[in-house]
């Protein structure tokens, strides 16, 4: 099998491969991969999906507040699982009435965590989420070794 335009996320590790194949366009400048490859027989973690609620649980009613507090809480269950940005092979992110002026704000903070290394990534258009003053969630799976 032949991998193009294929990069390392943890170039020490070698644990997840980044695809983003030349014939497809290049979603890397929105914050995302086309494609990651896991290892053969990696332990593979979930997790929920996270707002943008503060340790009290508050919501603030900022779209840009909670998506750069959810991409906090995001990290914070990755340490509490032993496991680093690098490590995320995939990102869904759900979006309560998405429309074009919120990707600038999803785009800087999934590039400020992830850096290079950017996960495969889906977003989902939603009316509502689990709490009414949600208005941003974001879930991944982790590559643990």
């Amino acid at each position: 099998m032949t991998i193009p335009t294929a990069t390392t996320a943890n170039e020490h590790d070698l644990k997840l491969t980044i695809v983003n194949p030349q014939n497809l366009y290049d979603p890397s400048p929105n914050g995302y991969s086309t494609a990651v490859i896991a290892p053969r027989n990696a332990r593979v973690a979930y997790i929920s999906g996270q707002g943008g609620q503060d340790s009290t649980g508050a919501l603030s009613p900022d779209f840009a507040v909670q998506v750069k507090q959810a991409y906090a809480n995001l990290r914070t269950a990755l340490e509490g699982i032993g496991a680093k940005p690098s490590q995320v092979a995939k990102l869904t992110v759900f979006v309560v009435d998405h429309d074009m002026s919120k990707l600038e704000v999803l785009t800087k903070n999934v590039k400020e965590m992830f850096g290079e290394a950017l996960p495969a990534q889906t977003l989902i258009s939603v009316p509502k989420l689990a709490i009414d003053p949600m208005l941003f969630e974001v879930e991944a799976v982790v590559i643990l070794d």
